[in-house]
């Protein structure tokens, strides 16, 4: 299992369909992708999930990713939550 905490940049300005497209990001990988922030825990791979986790800038969050590529899921999440 690995884990990464980030600070949610303003993904609404860099992404016309920012919870869609987060959900296809994370849809990518065969590992178990969660979000986690203020004793709150989602499949980031669930779109109703993710719209009422409401991820917005400046939110802290932790993304943690079991399986065979949880590296690069891990990776591919931060990038995308981070605008990089």
């Amino acid at each position: 299992m690995s884990r990464k905490e980030v600070i949610i940049s303003n993904v609404s300005e860099e992404h016309s369909n920012p919870i869609a497209e987060l959900v296809q990001v994370a849809c990518r990988f065969d590992s178990e992708i969660i979000l986690e922030s203020n004793n709150r825990r989602i499949n980031a791979k669930s779109i109703m999930g993710i719209m009422a986790f409401n991820p917005s800038k400046g939110m802290s969050v932790s993304i943690v990713a079991e399986g065979e590529d949880e590296e690069e899921a891990l990776t591919a999440m931060e990038k995308f939550l981070v605008c990089e």
